[in-house]
């Protein structure tokens, strides 16, 4: 049986020499022969064809050619960019860290409230449903008051502002089911309170006619009649149309 160890010395060299051949090929990559106005070119292309992976890679190496020239500015923004469009949990995450990066290096940029608010999506964009952890959904409605508070006067005032609505009932959604599950548990007392500081802390929730039906009911069981009576009095008089209205139930047995 033959030896699978190398004897010859000539053929070793070889080896090692097409070993360090190869291992240069890996290295050499056509993007770092570019200059950062031709990677943030070709990347600008790639964006526009909606190949935002690719895009990355050109636009990141723009950057790091040149990170405080105009075109590296752009290009860290644009990267930024891609990875918010191309989508999914993790490119989020990028997208936010190269965000907080921008405004960590150019905080007078004039796009500064742009940034700040596309850090407010990356957030949002990781929100879970209503039935889940809300975590995300809290730090994203932090995120868009941030631009509301930083920049009154931005352009994106007017959408940030309907992102926050949108998070405000998404949280009040959450403190309802909380409290509908208490509920559900003949835990009647936990149930209220979880259902009156949604009445307090989102009062424009949308769907707020049902929550007044639930804790109407939710006294009317655990011992408060009086003011269950007074939450199906206002249910009927503030949302005539909603269907909790029917469901209504005799309040004449509270008392008893």
């Amino acid at each position: 049986m033959r030896s699978s160890k190398l004897k010859s010395p000539a053929l070793l060299v070889m080896v090692v020499l097409t070993f360090v051949s190869c291992k240069g090929g890996i290295k050499e990559d056509p993007i770092l022969r570019l200059s950062a106005d031709e990677a943030l070119t070709k990347g600008k292309e790639l964006m526009d064809r909606e190949k935002y992976r690719e895009a990355t890679q050109y636009l990141d190496h723009a950057f790091e050619v040149a990170p405080n020239s105009a075109s590296g500015r752009e290009a860290l923004l644009l990267s930024a960019d891609s990875y918010f469009l191309a989508g999914g949990t993790a490119n989020f995450v990028k997208a936010e860290a190269k965000y907080r990066d921008f405004l960590n290096r150019f905080p007078t940029s004039d796009r500064s409230d742009y940034v700040q608010m596309q850090i407010a999506h990356c957030l949002a964009e990781q929100m879970l449903k209503p039935d889940r952890d809300q975590t995300a959904t809290l730090k994203a409605l932090t995120a868009f008051e941030g631009v509301s508070q930083l920049y009154p006067t931005s352009s994106y005032v007017e959408e940030v502002q309907a992102q926050i609505v949108q998070i405000r009932n998404a949280l009040a959604e959450h403190e309802y089911r909380v409290g509908r599950y208490n509920y559900r548990r003949r835990l009647y007392t936990a149930a209220g309170s979880r259902l009156e500081g949604l009445i307090e802390d989102y009062p424009g929730f949308e769907e707020m006619d049902k929550v007044l039906f639930l804790l109407g009911t939710i006294y009317g069981k655990g011992g408060k009649p009086d003011e269950g009576i007074k939450l199906f009095e206002q249910l009927r008089a503030e949302y005539p149309d909603s269907p909790y209205v029917k469901k209504i139930p005799n309040t004449d047995r509270f008392k008893r």
